[in-house]
């Protein structure tokens, strides 16, 4: 039966962030400020990368692929949040509502396997640094890259179409600042149970495997990083890799706790997803770039020699 003649819902409510009344002006302006600084950083990143030759290898390469994503997490909810505080418009109609969920699980699982690709690079460049060029060549990491972004598609197409073949005849209140796939499905009048089982499969056990991807990964880092004698190759690989350990624990930590416990308290839940959504995209440029001289390098010429990056990433900061 299609969905036309299953569901009796043609629009949502979104409630927004739960217990914040009368704060609507000072959440929009700082929200706001977040989120132009998020696109504002990423921006820069991937123009940096682009223009600048010295840059265009495949550690680069994904960190293109890494901004573009942040801006489309970014961008997934913050407009509507925003319109919400400012306008008063909390009513979203079911093709939005399915296009949220649809684009949170499609950049959400973009985002876990291109960190696990980026955790393959890390190990081939430190590990095996004289096969680097040749194991991590333009065709592979292509192929790597549209894998993640070809299979995550596949997945956020099937978690949508279950989520919204089930019929939703009864209330149309999300009490929730965007739709989610739990602040969505508890409010349909069906059986759940295929829907909870594929989300749990997907979005628990994939994350999970690539996390221990990651770790594996890294485990066979440490032991490289520690067999090297010149101090100067074991400093730059430790930053390098210091810097995706913290953007992948910024990660994983929020998918972990809203994926693996559903039933989390609200006053949980909302300011993590927060965190995932604004905080997270935002601070990625700053963590690439605080203790990377070839990004800042290739930002100055962007800017004409001015180190007026370096002030964006600190008012940004500051702004926290």
């Amino acid at each position: 039966m299609g969905l036309d003649n299953r569901t009796h819902v043609t629009h949502f409510i979104l409630l927004g962030i739960p217990n914040t009344e009368g704060f609507e002006t000072i959440l929009f302006f700082t929200f706001l400020a977040f989120y132009l600084c998020t696109l504002l950083g990423n921006l820069l990143i991937f123009s940096a990368v682009l223009v600048d030759p010295l840059l265009h290898t495949p550690m680069y390469f994904f960190l293109c692929n890494l901004a573009v994503l942040d801006m489309g997490i970014s961008s997934l909810s913050v407009p509507k949040l925003l319109a919400s505080l400012w306008f008063q418009d909390k009513v979203i109609s079911l093709g939005g509502c399915m296009s949220q969920v649809f684009t949170a699980h499609f950049l959400g699982s973009t985002d876990c396997l291109l960190y696990t690709v980026m955790a393959f690079d890390r190990y081939v460049a430190i590990c095996h640094p004289l096969r680097y060029l040749l194991i991590m060549n333009r065709k592979v990491c292509a192929l790597l890259a549209a894998g993640s972004w070809i299979a995550s598609s596949f997945h956020a197409t099937i978690v949508t179409t279950l989520t919204f073949t089930l019929p939703y005849c009864g209330s149309n209140v999300i009490d929730y600042f965007f739709c989610d796939i739990f602040t969505v499905a508890k409010l349909a009048c069906g059986d759940t149970y295929i829907l909870e089982t594929v989300v749990f499969t997907n979005t628990g056990v994939v994350p999970m495997t690539c996390f221990v991807l990651i770790l594996a990964s890294y485990v066979r880092i440490v032991f490289c990083i520690l067999k090297m004698n010149a101090g100067e190759g074991r400093r730059k690989a430790t930053s390098t890799c210091a810097s995706h350990l913290v953007v992948v624990t910024m990660f994983f930590g929020p998918c972990a706790l809203i994926y693996t416990q559903p039933q989390l308290s609200k006053v949980l839940v909302t300011p993590v997803n927060i965190f995932g959504n604004l905080i997270t995209p935002m601070v990625n440029p700053a963590i690439y770039t605080l203790r990377n001289k070839e990004v800042k390098a290739a930002l100055r010429k962007l800017r004409g020699g001015s180190d007026t990056c370096t002030l964006m990433c600190s008012r940004c900061r500051s702004s926290m």
